[in-house]
């Protein structure tokens, strides 16, 4: 079944959603479930048939080696379990493609006009968000538990109980959603796959590598250390490095809280305008 290109689309402007006023249009309790299920199992197909999964793997690996590899002599040398250090930043960054990924599903969705076809059906505006949501969070924990494989055979291990594991995990998986979020909605008022990562690879990098997650504090020069010190990456690789140790503190947590709780409200602000002024083709 196609849906009709309406003639408000041809010139240009937004195409609305269905009136959710009528009755015949709403989807509710089960109806709504059953749409989110079937539209998840059509995302996580297309993720599997594009290797997601398998980059999902094989990321984290690359991250891991690249790094504790070349720098594990050296932090040894400053008496720094490298292993236990580099973890949470691994998971991180696996996290962060995880979000580039979602951006990139949901252009494609947009260009190969899934999205205006979506529009013109009885189906809630939310359903299709949820689905390409779940579908990342499906990656996420992929990626998460490569990393922990990889970071255990390198040596790394949780030093609490199982309240600080479950925090570490959870808090993995609330950056990685609050990220794929952003980048969802960042990808449908994007042009094209390409424009898509340009946007989000070269912040997700620079965060990255400007942050206290590879190397401490110290081992940046004196002018950046403040930036590395303050900006999100480091509040967050912090904090997970607490948990992986069993010792959180508030003083390192608070921090990561409020980065987490405001890019919480600013993408989910976000991801309400794109969701509902968005334009639905390219």
């Amino acid at each position: 079944m196609t849906a009709s290109v309406e003639p408000a689309e041809r010139s240009g402007q937004s195409i609305d959603w269905p009136d959710l006023a009528d009755p015949s249009v709403g989807a509710h309790g089960a109806t709504f479930l059953r749409q989110w299920l079937i539209m998840t199992g059509r995302a996580a197909r297309s993720a599997h048939r594009q290797n997601e999964f398998v980059i999902a793997i094989v990321m984290p690996i690359v991250f891991a080696l690249g790094f504790y590899l070349p720098l594990r002599l050296v932090m040894a040398d400053q008496g720094i379990d490298y292993a236990q250090f580099l973890m949470p930043i691994i998971v991180l960054q696996s996290m962060a493609f995880t979000a580039i990924a979602a951006a990139q599903r949901a252009t494609l969705d947009k260009l190969r006009g899934m999205s205006r076809r979506l529009a013109s059906m009885p189906v809630r505006p939310l359903v299709p968000l949820f689905a390409r949501m779940s579908a990342s969070m499906i990656r996420s924990v992929i990626s998460l538990v490569a990393a922990l494989i990889v970071g255990t055979l390198l040596g790394f291990s949780f030093g609490g109980g199982l309240l600080d594991t479950l925090g570490f995990l959870g808090f993995a998986l609330a950056v990685s959603f609050v990220l794929s979020m952003g980048a969802d909605s960042l990808g449908l008022i994007t042009k094209g796959v390409e424009a898509t990562s340009q946007l989000l690879v070269l912040p997700q990098l620079v965060l990255g590598l400007l942050s206290t997650g590879f190397v401490p504090e110290s081992g940046f020069p004196e002018w950046a250390q403040p930036f590395a010190r303050n900006q999100p990456i480091s509040h967050f690789a912090g904090t997970m490095r607490e948990l992986a140790a069993g010792n959180p503190t508030m003083q390192t947590a608070l921090p990561a809280l409020i980065w987490l709780g405001a890019l919480t409200v600013l993408f989910i602000a976000f991801a309400h305008h794109t969701q509902t002024h968005r334009r639905l083709y390219p």
